[in-house]
């Protein structure tokens, strides 16, 4: 083979590995692509009161393990780094999760009702509340113990929230009725301060009708006298 043959060879198997080497640059960047929206799906289809479903995380993850996560898919879905017009809101979605993760009082509250929720599903296997995790009992399960948790913490938090809700609304019409009360109080002094004003305001007049019937009753009285002298 000349040297020359040799040379078109050569540049034209480096023009392939080239080529190759751009698809698989541009199938990744899609397959990065295609994650990413799958992840923003994820996170926007996730019950929105469970921070740890948002955040695909477990529910005795450490606060490290939590800001960890965070930062991870954070940066996966950042709206800078997709052109997926949902990714705004996702990532507000997610930054709000890992606040209430990070909350201490906020967690402790969903922990509670994350803990009742296993209590109940080991419940209804038969489990005591004190079995682990990777009991043998727990494996191989269908639905699978981590859906069974997910679908009962689903149920109880909803009802948790929709009592918080009422809670509120209870409190506000209270406080609207307190309101009412005040203000018709206030109602009340506001005319009894105008009756008084009008009160003094009249004074004058009322003495001087009074002085104006009382002159005139004297006269008569002096004329009755005079007449029966």
């Amino acid at each position: 083979m000349s040297t020359s043959s040799a040379s078109k060879d050569k540049a034209t198997a480096g023009k392939e590995d080239a080529f190759d080497a751009e698809l698989d640059r541009l199938l990744n960047r899609e397959a990065t692509g295609l994650q990413r929206e799958l992840e923003i799906t994820r996170i926007l289809k996730s019950l929105k009161l469970n921070p740890y479903e948002i955040l695909d995380i477990g529910y005795s993850a450490t606060p490290e393990e939590v800001k960890r996560k965070y930062r991870q898919l954070s940066l996966f879905i950042h709206p800078d780094k997709t052109s997926d017009p949902r990714a705004p809101d996702a990532f507000d979605i997610l930054k709000k999760a890992e606040a209430e993760l990070s909350d201490k009082d906020k967690r402790e509250e969903l922990d509670a009702v994350i803990k009742q929720c296993r209590i109940l599903v080991l419940k209804t296997l038969s489990l005591p509340p004190t079995t682990p995790d990777d009991h043998e009992a727990l494996q191989d399960l269908v639905p699978s113990f981590k859906d069974r948790m997910k679908v009962k913490a689903k149920e109880m938090l909803i009802e948790e929230e929709v009592r918080r809700r009422q809670a509120i609304r209870v409190n506000l019409a209270n406080e609207g009725n307190e309101q009412r009360q005040k203000d018709a109080e206030v109602a009340q002094k506001k005319r009894k301060a105008e009756e008084d004003a009008r009160w003094e305001e009249n004074r004058e007049s009322r003495v001087d009708s009074w002085r104006s019937f009382a002159g005139n009753k004297g006269k008569k009285k002096k004329q009755k006298t005079a007449l029966l002298g």
